[in-house]
C-alpha cells in the first residue's frame, strides 16, 4: 500500500513562489512514476507535471512549463513541485499521484494512488 501526503500550499500573491511537497510511504517509492495534478473550482482535474522512476525524466503541461519544476528524492521518498511566477489562474487544489505502470503519464486514470490535495490560492 502506498500513501501520499501533500503539504506546502497556501495563499500567496501573484508573482511569488511556492514549493509543494509530497511525502510517500512505501518501500518501493523509487519504482513509481510520480505526478502532480490540479483541480480548479468548477473545472476538471488536469495534469501539471510528471517525473519518471530513477532517471527523473520530466514532463510539463504547457500552462506551467518554464515556471514549475518537478523533482524527487528516492532516498527521502519525497517529490516536490517548485512553482515560480505564480498566476491567479494557478489557483487550484494540487494533488500528488503515483503510478506503477505508466511513468510520465498525463492521464489521471493511469495513476494508482492519490494524496488528499493541498490548496494553492494566488491573488492578483
Amino acid at each position: 500500500q502506498v500513501q501520499l501526503v501533500e503539504s506546502g500550499g497556501g495563499l500567496v500573491q501573484a508573482g511569488v513562489s511556492l514549493r509543494l511537497s509530497c511525502a510517500v510511504s512505501g518501500r518501493t517509492f523509487s519504482r513509481y512514476g510520480m505526478g502532480w495534478f490540479r483541480q480548479a473550482p468548477g473545472k476538471e482535474r488536469e495534469f501539471a507535471a510528471a517525473i519518471s522512476w530513477t532517471r527523473g525524466t520530466t514532463d510539463y503541461a504547457d500552462s506551467v512549463k518554464g515556471r514549475f519544476t518537478i523533482s524527487r528524492d528516492n532516498a527521502k521518498n519525497t517529490v516536490w513541485l517548485q512553482m515560480n511566477s505564480l498566476k491567479p489562474e494557478d489557483t487550484a487544489v494540487y494533488y500528488c499521484a503515483a503510478t506503477r505502470n505508466r511513468p510520465g503519464s498525463r492521464w489521471s486514470y493511469d495513476y494508482d494512488y492519490w494524496g488528499q490535495g493541498t490548496q494553492v490560492t494566488v491573488s492578483s
